[in-house]
C-alpha cells in the first residue's frame, strides 16, 4: 500500500493499481489523517476541519467516511479484525502506515537527510521528481489544508534550491542551468535562486551570462519594488568581476564523523545553538528531537521528562518554524505526560506542560487544539506559581503569551505578561527570558501605538544581546525600527514611503538567514502592503510576490488593485476567519478594506465586531515587525459601511 499526497490524493496497491477512495470528503479525511504523520486526529478536530458550519450529524458522517476508508484501503480484512491502517486511538483516528509509504513522509525524511549529509543529494533529486502537482491538490480550501499547502511548497523550493546548492558546492552543476533559469522565472523574488542560477552559468563558463542574471535581478528589485539587492547577490557580483569565484564550497558540519552524544548532552548542545541562529537555530531544533526520541527509546520516563523540558529556549513568535517538528514535540510531551500520569513529579509535569504551550503556535491550531493548548499553560503556569521556581516561572509564562491571542486587542494583557518575565529575569538572573520580557513588551508597546516606549524596549534588548550572544535580537529590533520608520512616514516632515520600504529591506535581508521561516514567510509583501495603505496606495500587484500565510486576506486588494472587482468579490467571500496569532488584526483590517470597498456590509459588519476590542491598537504592530495604521481608521471604516445595530459577532462568521 502507498499513499500520495504530492498532487491529487490517491492511494496505489503493491502491484501499483489504484485504490477508489471514494468522495471527496473521504479523499480530505485520508488527506488530514497523513498531515498528522501518524498521530491521533480527534473526532472534533476533524469535524471542525472538514466543515466550517458542521452539520447535525458530522460526527456519524465522519465515521461513515473512516469505515468506507478502511474497506478500501484493506478490502481483505476479516470482519472483526481491528484495522491496522486508519485506526481508532482514544477520542480519535490514526494513519498506521511506515513513513516511506506515504510520499510527503518520505520527502521530508530525504529532504532533512539532505540538509544533514550532501551525499543524499541524489535521493532528493528523485524526491524532488515524484511531486505530481501542488500537495493535496484536489482538497478544498480549508484552513488546514492551505497551511500544509503553503508549508510544503517550500520545503519542495528549499529542496529544489538545496540540490542544486550541494551540487554547485561539490563542483558540479553547470547542467543546472536550464532547471535553475525556469525555476528563478517561476519565483522571480527567491534571491537565492538568481545567486544558484549565476553560480550555475558561471560554473559552465558563461561569464558573461551570470554578470547578465545578477543584473537581471538587480534591475527587478529596484523596478518593482525600489530596492537594492542582499548582500549574497552583491557578494558573489564582486566575485565573478575579480575572478575570486570559490572552485567549489564545503558545507557546514556539526558533528564529527563517528560522534555519538547522550540525549542530556545533545539538548543541552541544541538549547545552546538554538539562540544563536542561522543554520544553528536549523540544526539545534532537528538535535533536539533526535535526543527526545533517543531518550524515549531508554524507556526512562523521568529521563525523557528532563530531556524535553530542558529545552527552555524563549520564543516570541506565534507561527511555528517548522510545525511538523513542533508537533512531534508535542506529541512526546504529551505521551511522556500520559506515563507520569497526574501524580507524577510536579516539576516536570510543569515543564512538559509549557513545552506544549510553547510548542503549540497559535497560528498552526485548529479549535480544540487551540483549547488544548491553552489549557496547558494555565495548568503549567499554576504548578509553576505553586512551586516558586523563578526559572520555571518564566518558561510557563512564555508558553502563557503565546496562547494569549485568544482575540484581538488583547496588547495591554499581553503587556503584563511581558513585564513580570521580565521582573523575573532580572531578579533571578535569567538573562534569556529577560531578552524576552523586553521583546513582549516592545510588541505590546508598538501594538498601542508608543513608539517611545517600545523604543527603550528594543535597545534594552540589544544590549542584553550583546551580553548574552543572542544574534537573532537585532534581527528582531532591526523589524521594529523598519517599522516605526513606516509609521514615521505616514507623518508630516516624517522620512519618505521610500525610505521606509528601503528599511524594510534592510530588515528582510537580516531575516532571510536567519532560520526562521515561521516569522519571515510573508512577511516583508505585508510590510510593504501596510507601507502602501498608510499612504493610501494600492496594493502591489506583482503576481510572484510570495505572501505566505497571509494570502488569503491579500489577495482581494491585489485584485482590486487590478481593476478586477468580481473576482475580489469572490476571494472575499472566502477568506477564513484570522488564526489567532500576532497579525490577527491585521488580517481583519485588510478584511475590512476590501468589504469597504466593494459594500459588503455584512461582512464589513463582522469585521467590525471582531476588531471592536482592539480600538486602541494599530494593526499588525502586535508583531513589533509591521504596522498597517490604527485599527480606529479601519472600525470607523466599517462602521459607516456596516450602520449600527447588527449585533453580529466573530463566531457569525461562517453563519
Amino acid at each position: 500500500m502507498r499513499i500520495d499526497v504530492l498532487g491529487v490524493v490517491r492511494a496505489l496497491r503493491d502491484d501499483g493499481s489504484p485504490v477508489d477512495l471514494g468522495g471527496p470528503r473521504h479523499r480530505e479525511v485520508l488527506a488530514r489523517l497523513v498531515a498528522a504523520e501518524g498521530r491521533m486526529v480527534t473526532t472534533d478536530t476533524l469535524v471542525d476541519d472538514l466543515w466550517a458550519d458542521p452539520p447535525a450529524r458530522a460526527v456519524g458522517a465522519l465515521r461513515t467516511f473512516v469505515a468506507a476508508l478502511r474497506r478500501a484501503l484493506e478490502p481483505d480484512r476479516p470482519p472483526r479484525n481491528p484495522p491496522r491502517v486508519i485506526v481508532t486511538e482514544g477520542p480519535g483516528y490514526a494513519l498506521r502506515l511506515p513513513r516511506d509509504e506515504v510520499d510527503v513522509h518520505r520527502f521530508q525524511d530525504i529532504l532533512a537527510r539532505a540538509r544533514r549529509s550532501p551525499d543524499a543529494v541524489t535521493g532528493l533529486g528523485a524526491a524532488l521528481a515524484a511531486w505530481r502537482g501542488p500537495a493535496y491538490a484536489d482538497v478544498p480550501d480549508s484552513a488546514w489544508a492551505q497551511r500544509e499547502r503553503a508549508r510544503l511548497e517550500e520545503l519542495r523550493l528549499e529542496g529544489v534550491e538545496l540540490r542544486a546548492r550541494i551540487l554547485l558546492d561539490s563542483g558540479e552543476g553547470a547542467g543546472l542551468v536550464a532547471e535553475l533559469g525556469a525555476h528563478v522565472a517561476e519565483h522571480p523574488w527567491r534571491e537565492p535562486a538568481w545567486e544558484l542560477l549565476a553560480r550555475a552559468l558561471y560554473r559552465a563558463g558563461r561569464q558573461a551570462d551570470a554578470l547578465a542574471t545578477l543584473r537581471r535581478a538587480r534591475a527587478m528589485l529596484a523596478d518593482h519594488l525600489g530596492l537594492d539587492p542582499g548582500a549574497d547577490l552583491q557578494r558573489l557580483e564582486t566575485d565573478i568581476l575579480s575572478g575570486t569565484v570559490p572552485p567549489e564550497g564545503a558545507p557546514a558540519t556539526w558533528t564529527g564523523a563517528g560522534v555519538r552524544l547522550g540525549p542530556r548532552t545533545t539538548v543541552d548542545l541544541a538549547r545552546t545553538l538554538a539562540l544563536a541562529g542561522g543554520e544553528a537555530l536549523v540544526h539545534s531544533r532537528r538535535d533536539r528531537l533526535a535526543a527526545i526520541h533517543a531518550a524515549e527509546r531508554t524507556g526512562d520516563l523521568a529521563l525523557t521528562a528532563r530531556i524535553i523540558g530542558a529545552y527552555d529556549v524563549p520564543a516570541v513568535w506565534s507561527r511555528a518554524d517548522d510545525p511538523v517538528q513542533s508537533r512531534a514535540v508535542v506529541a512526546a510531551a504529551e505521551r511522556t505526560l500520559t506515563g507520569l500520569g497526574p501524580d507524577g513529579p510536579a516539576g516536570l509535569r510543569a515543564r512538559l506542560l509549557s513545552t506544549v504551550a510553547v510548542e503549540s503556535r497559535s497560528a498552526d491550531l485548529s479549535g480544540t487544539e487551540l483549547k488544548h493548548a491553552q489549557q496547558a499553560a494555565l495548568q503549567a503556569e499554576a504548578l509553576a506559581r505553586h512551586l516558586a521556581d523563578p526559572a520555571l516561572l518564566a518558561f510557563a509564562l512564555n508558553g502563557v503569551f503565546l496562547q494569549s491571542f485568544t482575540r484581538p486587542g488583547l496588547a495591554a494583557a499581553r503587556d503584563r505578561i511581558g513585564a513580570e518575565i521580565l521582573d523575573l529575569a532580572t531578579r533571578h538572573d535569567l538573562p534569556s527570558f529577560a531578552v524576552l520580557g523586553r521583546l513582549v513588551r516592545l510588541q505590546s508597546a508598538s501594538a498601542l501605538g508608543d513608539l517611545d516606549a517600545a523604543t527603550s524596549h528594543a535597545d534594552a534588548a540589544d544590549q542584553l544581546a550583546a551580553t548574552t550572544e543572542a544574534p537573532l535580537v537585532p534581527v528582531l529590533t532591526g523589524w521594529f525600527r523598519a517599522r516605526a520608520t513606516a509609521a514615521r512616514s505616514a507623518e508630516p516632515g516624517g522620512p519618505t514611503a521610500a525610505t521606509a520600504a528601503a528599511h524594510y529591506r534592510a530588515a528582510e535581508d537580516a531575516l532571510r538567514t536567519a532560520g526562521m521561516p515561521g516569522l519571515h514567510r510573508g512577511l516583508f509583501p505585508l510590510a510593504l502592503l501596510g507601507l502602501r495603505l498608510l499612504h493610501d496606495r494600492p496594493a502591489p500587484t506583482d503576481p510572484h510576490l510570495d505572501w505566505g500565510p497571509y494570502r488569503p486576506w491579500a489577495r482581494p486588494l491585489v485584485l482590486l488593485a487590478q481593476d478586477r472587482g468580481e473576482e475580489a468579490r469572490t476571494a472575499l467571500a472566502a477568506i477564513p476567519e484570522p488564526p489567532h496569532d500576532h497579525m490577527q488584526e491585521a488580517m481583519w483590517c485588510l478584511t475590512v478594506r476590501v468589504a469597504v470597498r466593494l459594500g459588503e456590509r455584512g461582512i464589513a459588519a463582522r469585521a467590525q465586531a471582531a476588531l471592536r476590542d482592539a480600538r486602541a491598537e494599530h494593526a499588525g504592530a502586535a508583531s513589533g515587525m509591521v504596522t498597517l495604521g490604527p485599527v480606529a481608521r479601519y472600525l470607523a471604516e466599517a462602521e459607516e459601511c456596516a450602520g449600527a445595530g447588527t449585533g453580529l459577532t466573530p463566531g457569525d462568521w461562517h453563519e
